[in-house]
């Protein structure tokens, strides 16, 4: 995980209360504004609701001990402050434990599009509500618990697993229409749209192939994986993920379909 961040995380006083100043309450005041427009066409389902459970303000940064009353109550979960960038060692006992990382920072005006580490518009915004729903929940636990338990190498393949789910995940419905359950899309008004539109390959959900599939954070996605409702997300945690992780390793990584980074220099 790259330790470089030009954002600095804000700390909760001791009655868990963070003080952010008003041009911070602007930025996910216009983050919130501009994106809800584009979630009532295009988010699944049981995140408009978990929208709603959480009951959000439009234009001030919550309070993690709000959300947190609410997700104990429904699927006992809570979130946890942390810094811009936390370990994987960190993240992984965080997500074993049912808590939920959020990083007390808002991005700048100029990353509004796309941001490249998470912040808690990406977080509360795009993923909490869905915290809210036992499927989701159920499976970010499993998977915190995996990766507890996995190697370094296998920790890798495992990521991208999150990547295609839980981040930038899609649903097909049973129209053949798409709904968006990735927290990386619904906090990003730019990928929302790239997401919907003609440009990106959407595949169906295969284990092996989505542990196979190489991905780059700074852009946007060039292939996402579709699921059969969230509901789906019972099922990946009831298969052999690690037996799929092993295979996926003898079989090697997918062509990745973007240019490479060049070293500079």
């Amino acid at each position: 995980m790259s330790k470089n961040t030009q954002y600095k995380a804000r700390s909760p006083d001791a009655d868990g209360h963070i003080d952010y100043p008003q041009p911070e309450h602007d930025i996910w005041q216009a983050l919130y504004s501009r994106q809800l427009g584009n979630l009532s066409e295009y988010a699944c389902s049981e995140y408009q609701q978990g929208l709603k459970d959480l009951g959000l303000s439009d234009n001030i940064i919550p309070q993690l001990k709000d959300i947190d009353k609410v997700l104990l109550a429904m699927t006992g979960w809570k979130t946890a402050a942390v810094p811009a960038l936390i370990s994987f060692e960190r993240f992984f006992e965080l997500l074993a434990n049912r808590e939920f990382p959020v990083a007390t920072f808002i991005r700048s005006k100029d990353e509004f599009d796309y941001l490249r580490e998470p912040d808690i518009f990406h977080e509360v915004f795009g993923h909490c509500p869905l915290l809210t729903n036992e499927s989701f929940a159920k499976f970010s636990h499993a998977y915190g618990n995996l990766g507890l338990s996995a190697s370094k190498e296998d920790r890798v393949l495992l990521a991208r697993l999150y990547w295609f789910t839980v981040e930038f995940g899609l649903i097909r419905n049973p129209d053949n229409s798409l709904s968006i359950y990735g927290g990386g899309i619904l906090s990003s008004p730019g990928e929302t749209l790239y997401a919907m539109g003609p440009e990106p390959q959407i595949r169906p959900f295969n284990l092996v192939d989505v542990l196979r599939t190489p991905y780059r954070i700074d852009i946007m996605q060039p292939v996402y994986y579709a699921v059969d409702g969230l509901s789906f997300l019972d099922e990946i945690v009831e298969m052999d993920i690690m037996g799929a992780v092993a295979e996926a390793k003898r079989l090697g990584m997918f062509a990745p379909l973007y240019e490479l980074k060049t070293k500079a220099g």
